[in-house]
């Protein structure tokens, strides 16, 4: 088998390029998989290499065969300059924004983003000195009029966090580029195949790992890739706070990845299924999801976008707590639970009311966020017909 090198590996598809990125059975002895380095001792063969660091490897924090295997891997995926993997998608956005802020900058924020990141910005960054303002995601090339003379980020998510406005990112990014402020977006919900960030003119592309990367509910990865802008940077952050990943979770993360694109794509078509089956259910008020014309933004998908992913939301029709409870607790394959990207399918109710600060969230009845895991649609759709006759009943 001939050496995989970039150049080749450039030219191949998505799918083939998951298979053979970031792995060099040459170098193992043959074995197929990158295995596991363990370790925080790396041992220099003379005192010249171990004063000059002049070794590939010096210590854990700064890298092993492993994680380069998983940050070159995404590297190629996501068209970057570079990667870092980090133990977490939170850790992964506070990582991200703080190799591109300091003291007295002023940092805007869509008012969609995950909520996690906007505590990020309310709490740590505001202790160190960084404002932070919100925009409405539908915005646009607009935001130039929120723009300041210190505004050096601005942090976007497309889709929204729940309720999946998608923004207009090759629009944000002329903006942001004309005033030399850094575009950073999280990514996790397209994913490189679904939204190719650095080609729309993001800076900062945050992945949470521990999602479609992952696949199977069992680790927390959070990656950053970076252009060419802005690599030099994220990676000086990342050493000095070595904010490394777990070994076995980047293992994890690598296995995950070869099947990545064929559970997306099986995901994408699941849930386009049981969205429209939800859409004729007379339960259902709106179906939130990019796919759809009478999502916001839904133009906009169609235009940047190459998919969808497993993950939308749904508006009910006005019911009782009570109603919705009754609804969610007997399901027998759904489970309720904040995370998803997984194999199984999730639910949870969901309220953006209280913390939205430039936008209203006012729908008409309940929300659910649905993630649609590998099971067979049919078994997903009996489980949410009986949820429905639980919530008809209770009411």
């Amino acid at each position: 088998m001939k050496k995989m090198t970039p150049q080749t590996l450039a030219g191949l598809s998505d799918r083939t390029k998951l298979v053979y990125a970031g792995r060099d059975p040459s170098e193992q002895f043959g074995f197929v998989n990158t295995p596991i380095y363990r370790g925080s001792t790396v041992i220099a063969p003379t005192m010249k290499e171990l004063l000059d660091r002049s070794g590939r490897y010096i210590y854990g924090t700064m890298g092993t065969p492993t994680s380069d295997a998983l940050e070159s891997a995404w590297s190629a995926i996501a068209g970057a300059e570079g990667t870092v993997c980090v133990p977490s998608g939170l850790a992964a956005v506070s990582v991200a924004l703080l190799s591109c802020l300091k003291a007295g900058d002023h940092l805007l924020i869509t008012d969609s983003i995950y909520r996690p990141t906007r505590t990020f910005a309310e709490t740590l960054l505001k202790r160190f000195g960084v404002e932070t303002s919100y925009f409405d995601p539908m915005i646009g090339s607009g935001i130039e009029a929120l723009m300041r003379p210190n505004t050096t980020a601005i942090f976007t998510e497309a889709p929204g966090s729940q309720s999946f406005e998608v923004q207009d990112i090759p629009a944000i990014a002329k903006v942001a580029r004309a005033h030399g402020a850094t575009l950073l977006m999280d990514n996790t919900w397209a994913t490189p195949f679904f939204f190719p960030p650095h080609e729309m003119g993001v800076d900062l592309a945050i992945e949470a790992g521990t999602k479609y990367l992952s696949g199977h509910s069992d680790l927390l990865l959070g990656m950053v890739s970076a252009n060419e802008r802005s690599w030099k940077a994220l990676r000086e952050t990342y050493d000095a706070m070595a904010i490394c990943a777990g070994p076995e979770d980047m293992f994890l993360a690598l296995r995950g990845m070869r099947s990545m694109l064929v559970r997306l794509k099986e995901q994408e078509k699941s849930a386009l299924d049981i969205a429209n089956w939800l859409k004729a259910r007379p339960e259902v008020a709106k179906i939130l999801h990019p796919a759809f014309p009478d999502c916001p933004g839904h133009d906009i998908w169609k235009r940047d976008f190459k998919g969808s992913s497993g993950l939308f939301s749904i508006i009910l029709k006005p019911a009782s707590q009570k109603a919705v409870a009754a609804m969610l607790d007997d399901l027998l394959l759904f489970g309720m639970g904040y995370s998803w990207g997984g194999y199984e399918s999730l639910i949870i109710p969901f309220d953006c009311s209280t913390y939205r600060t430039v936008t209203h969230w006012n729908p008409e009845g309940p929300a659910l966020r649905i993630q649609i895991g590998l099971e067979d649609v049919e078994d997903l759709k009996k489980d949410l017909d009986s949820g429905f006759a639980r919530l008809r009943a209770s009411a």
